[in-house]
């Protein structure tokens, strides 16, 4: 499966005709599980449901105006959590300016991660991301990985090319970090 993986990340590069319709199948089920984790948390009645954030995704991912090129599936995966933080973050952009004010009631003490019942509380944790990315770019992609991609510990550390312990270490650090300063917000 990883060689065929591979191989269509070279078709792929190579701009074959229905090469990202070929990669799809092969990972459709991964994505798929990526998005209802990111999504576990949402209320009921969610417009967004995990099918949809993962063909949205796929849509973005297929139509990279700057033909990034995956270096293999942990790239391509860690592309797609990138992708389903966007997408929850416009979403949660286009609610909150229906909704006003930007909250902070998001709890990171928990290792399942469901996103924050409230826009305002996405975009915040988005701001506070950004402002870590500027900080300290692996810590932030690990919890892009974590929050928005769902992904566990072990899965994490393979998308990273880490150890499972340096993923704890670094998830304990920047949640602190991200706790902290979402308080300073709300």
């Amino acid at each position: 499966m990883s060689k065929d993986f591979t191989g269509l990340l070279a078709a792929v590069e190579r701009n074959e005709p229905h090469a990202m319709e070929r990669l799809l199948p092969v990972v459709y089920d991964q994505l798929k599980a990526m998005a209802a984790k990111a999504l576990a948390g949402e209320m009921p009645g969610q417009t967004l449901s995990p099918t949809a954030l993962v063909h949205e995704a796929y849509l973005r991912l297929s139509k990279n105006d700057d033909a990034e090129v995956w270096e293999g599936r942990r790239h391509f995966l860690g592309a797609a959590a990138q992708a389903m933080r966007r997408i929850l973050i416009e979403s949660a952009r286009k609610k909150s300016a229906r909704r006003g004010k930007i909250g902070s009631a998001i709890d990171f003490d928990s290792d399942i991660l469901p996103l924050p019942e409230k826009p305002q509380d996405l975009l915040a944790l988005d701001e506070a991301l950004e402002r870590l990315a500027a900080i300290d770019p692996e810590q932030a992609r690990l919890v892009e990985l974590r929050f928005f991609g769902g992904l566990t510990v072990e899965e994490t550390a393979e998308a990273m090319d880490i150890s499972p312990a340096t993923v704890k270490r670094h998830w304990t650090i920047a949640k602190a970090w991200l706790s902290r300063e979402l308080e300073s917000v709300g």
